[in-house]
């Protein structure tokens, strides 16, 4: 019974994922670089969600926030599908760049969606990465995945940083992981990137998960060494998934 709920709870995130993507908005959209920063959002559910989930840099300094402290991060009280103003949300902290020590478990590519103008091909869609909390000693995606918190690798981020994306993190979650093979095991990483409330899964295509607080997109990850000892305070031992 608790794998087929594992299961169906991947299926539900697949097509939720993928409910309010459409084709390719124009025939002249080949790929990420001819979709603008609305995505095809201009009379979709939230075009200002796609402009939030498209930034590709931040030069904000990082603050070091606790995988506890993000999963208990409040919903919008006045956030409504007739009141779609971001400002309180700015308020509870969206758009603030964090560094979060977590597991990963695992990245899987993403489908369409109104953000990436409907694209499907890997180049050009989010990856979806489990993190779970680091103080979990034996983490599973099967067991954990429904307390977990999402972090996406966008592919506007990947246009400067290509290392960014699933083939490299689940490789170093498991060497022996393939396209095909999902990774066993686990990666202690620190993640880099912006705070981000996803409003459509709040208010029209709801997840089970703690909260609708995701770090989208990731624009840095680190990961410890399996010898080595790594803190979240300390650059020591981290290092970049780039340099992979």
């Amino acid at each position: 019974m608790k794998r087929f709920l594992i299961t169906l709870f991947v299926v539900i995130f697949a097509v939720s994922s993928s409910v309010y993507a459409q084709e390719p908005c124009a025939d002249d959209i080949n790929d990420i670089t001819d979709c603008p920063q609305e995505g095809c959002g201009e009379h979709e559910f939230d075009p200002e969600l796609n402009k939030v989930k498209n930034i590709a840099s931040d030069p904000q300094q990082p603050v070091l926030r606790s995988f506890r402290w993000m999963k208990g991060l409040e919903d919008p009280k006045s956030f409504t599908e007739k009141n779609k103003n971001r400002d309180e949300l700015k308020q509870l902290g969206e758009g603030q760049k964090i560094m979060v020590v977590a597991w990963a478990l695992v990245a899987r590519k993403g489908g369409k969606e109104t953000c990436n103008c409907g694209l499907s091909a890997e180049k050009d869609t989010d990856n979806h990465i489990v993190l779970v909390d680091p103080a979990i000693k034996k983490p599973e995606v099967e067991k954990h995945e429904c307390s977990s918190i999402t972090a996406e690798f966008t592919p506007r981020v990947r246009l400067e940083h290509p290392k960014l994306g699933r083939g490299t993190l689940n490789k170093l979650i498991d060497p022996r992981s393939t396209s095909t093979r999902k990774p066993v095991g686990k990666l202690l990483v620190r993640v880099t990137g912006l705070l981000m409330f996803d409003s459509h899964h709040f208010l029209q295509s709801p997840l089970t998960r703690d909260n609708n607080w995701e770090i989208h997109p990731v624009l840095k990850m680190e990961y410890c060494p399996e010898d080595e000892t790594c803190t979240g305070e300390s650059d020591a031992n981290w290092r970049s998934i780039e340099d992979e």
